[in-house]
């Protein structure tokens, strides 16, 4: 068991007990409009660089690819929550159809299939236009302009199908500062927690601008052991959940950080900090900061490894799917070490 450091300040104490409030001053201190002028569509994004991402490349050693998703599949962890659903796959043709069916020459058939899906539903990337505060959006545009029955118009998560490749950092909270690897359900992360998790792990996860930060919870790999009893997933992809503070914005901003994933459904903790909040961070993060958020990442075996041999920065290619106008998008991110 890891001793916890001191916790950051309560939200509801620095920032008085109304969300709605706290919100605001929080989008005030933290706010990134019109940093990379009015018509950008990519905000914190512009932080990781062409030399960042040669940088990053040097980093990797021993050839060694982690995947951080979960498969997609129809035995994935929606529950039908804000209508979300696991992946439907469909063959449209199969080695049943022969060539003669088909009307193809020499002997020749194939094998074809589709999949309907939430692009939301598993392991993903939250686009800048999936939140908005008082129907604003990223960089001070009206929701209702940008984001239609059409998609999003200014920043569409076919924009980062590019850029998102470069230094991965894992803080393995969990581990650092949690109970034999694992933090509860509801237990907010704080600025001092994600201090601590890199000081114990040492020099290579530091924390610098343009990194894209995986922070590891540990609730997926109490969610194994469920699924490997038969209990199945519960509510992993909309229930209680450790996760970062409204608190750490400013450890967020103050990075210049390109972008951060977690383990779970939401990113923050759930219950949120205030009694019938709903996302605040959310809130902030995505539409005043421009920060994209991951969720849902399977961190387990890429932080088995860096316990092992002390590295925690890696080349990391998390790329969304272009889908043209889309508001988030599935991922297969790959660590490479």
């Amino acid at each position: 068991m890891n001793a916890a450091p001191q916790r950051g300040p309560d939200p509801a104490v620095e920032y008085g007990a109304d969300p709605e409030a706290a919100i605001a001053e929080a989008a005030k201190r933290y706010g990134n409009w019109n940093r990379w002028g009015p018509d950008d569509g990519i905000g914190t994004v512009n932080f990781l660089t062409a030399e960042k991402r040669a940088a990053a490349a040097a980093l990797v050693r021993r050839g060694a690819p982690f995947s951080l998703s979960l498969p997609f599949d129809e035995n994935g962890p929606q529950f039908g929550w804000k209508r979300r659903v696991n992946p439907v796959h469909t063959m449209t043709s199969t080695g049943m159809d022969t060539a003669e069916q088909m009307g193809l020459p020499h002997g020749l058939s194939v094998a074809d299939d589709a999949v309907f899906m939430p692009l939301q539903c598993g392991t993903q990337w939250d686009g800048l236009g999936h939140c908005f505060d008082h129907g604003v959006a990223w960089n001070g545009r009206v929701s209702h302009d940008v984001v239609t029955s059409e998609g999003d118009f200014a920043t569409g998560i076919e924009r980062l199908a590019e850029p998102m490749v470069g230094r991965g950092v894992l803080l393995d909270v969990g581990r650092a500062v949690g109970e034999d690897g694992e933090l509860p359900d509801g237990r907010p992360i704080s600025s001092a927690d994600l201090a601590e998790t890199i000081r114990r792990q040492g020099p290579t996860s530091q924390v610098g601008k343009g990194d894209i930060v995986l922070v590891r919870t540990g609730q997926l790999t109490r969610v194994r052991r469920d699924l490997a009893d038969g209990k199945g997933w519960g509510s992993y992809a909309g229930g209680p959940a450790p996760g970062l503070s409204f608190e750490t914005l400013g450890w967020l901003h103050r990075t210049e950080i390109a972008a951060i994933a977690t383990d779970t459904w939401g990113v923050e903790v759930r219950p949120n900090e205030w009694p019938d909040a709903m996302q605040p961070l959310h809130q902030v993060a995505l539409p005043h900061i421009g920060l994209p958020l991951g969720e849902m990442w399977d961190l387990d075996r890429l932080a088995a490894d860096c316990a092992e041999d002390g590295v925690y920065e890696f080349l990391l290619s998390a790329q969304p799917l272009p889908f043209t106008r889309a508001v988030g998008s599935p991922v297969n991110p790959v660590a490479v070490k």
